[in-house]
């Protein structure tokens, strides 16, 4: 592999995370294994935004440096436990997209089958449990999700994304962030249309003519298919991939409304006072 074009691979990968606010200060981390024993790497404790090519950093597979002026990132650790697990995979791209940061917060992974280009890009984005960064902690949570996935959130931590180039892992964290949006947006308005498992099917066919590993199915099917509100997948389970955690307390909707009030009786009444509040605002106009 160039390790030229690679650097420079590298630079606007890290432009464009940078640019896009997938990372913020010196957040991030960007990798290419170039060679059987060779990584090159960002450099730790510098904007992912304004790297120059002298600034990357060359190390080995046991991390140490081989050449650089700069030190390498501090998580490079989970970028070799990853080649180590993946040897088809040539990069690692980590970072903290907002959105898909904020589902990993959340507790939920991003694994509905909605998006026929994610079902064949990523098939699905697991959660791995929290680990602290920086050391062996991190990786171990992923080791359950390497081999069939290449997009993981990490609880509380952003994300990562691996592939066959820097660009294409780079590409993958922007499918995964902009389907996070998608879903974010569709859960605010109270559901989400899921494929069934023949339209799932389909697209699992063309993932395997396109020899993107993988199980089958690729993500969670629905049990029948259609419209799922945000609440009721809650509990699904499919094919082994973790859904939305169960809350110690229990969802909003389980609980009593104080004073007796019905959910219908609180919704009456917000309608009721958004429509005072629209009036007032007129008159006043």
């Amino acid at each position: 592999m160039n390790i030229h074009q690679t650097k420079l691979d590298i630079i606007e990968a890290g432009r464009r995370v940078y640019n896009q606010g997938y990372v913020a200060s010196n957040d991030g981390n960007i990798s290419c294994r170039i060679e059987e024993d060779r990584i090159v790497t960002t450099p730790t404790g510098m904007s992912k935004g304004f790297l120059k090519i002298e600034e990357l950093v060359v190390t080995d597979m046991d991390g140490k440096k081989v050449s650089g002026v700069k030190n390498a990132s501090s998580e490079l650790g989970m970028h070799i436990f990853l080649y180590r697990e993946r040897p088809d995979i040539k990069a690692v791209v980590h970072a903290h997209p907002p959105t898909a940061t904020g589902f990993s917060v959340a507790g939920i992974p991003l694994t509905e089958c909605v998006l026929p280009e994610v079902v064949i890009t990523l098939g699905a984005i697991p959660i791995a449990d929290y680990g602290t960064p920086g050391g062996p902690e991190i990786s171990e949570p992923i080791r359950k999700w390497v081999k069939d996935y290449d997009a993981y959130l990490l609880e509380n931590h952003g994300a990562t994304t691996i592939g066959n180039s820097v660009m294409n892992a780079y590409y993958k964290m922007e499918t995964m962030e902009h389907f996070a949006k998608i879903m974010l947006v569709a859960r605010q308005l109270g559901g989400f249309n899921t494929l069934n498992a023949e339209q799932v099917q389909k697209l699992v066919q063309i993932r395997e003519r396109m020899g993107i590993r993988g199980p089958s199915p690729a993500c969670a099917i629905g049990n029948t298919g259609g419209i799922q509100t945000a609440r009721s997948t809650g509990d699904t389970a499919t094919a082994g991939i973790p859904t939305l955690r169960a809350r110690s307390a229990g969802e909003s909707a389980a609980s009593p409304a104080p004073n007796g009030a019905s959910s219908s009786d609180e919704a009456a009444t917000i309608e009721e006072i958004t429509r005072r509040v629209v009036e007032s605002l007129r008159s006043q106009g």
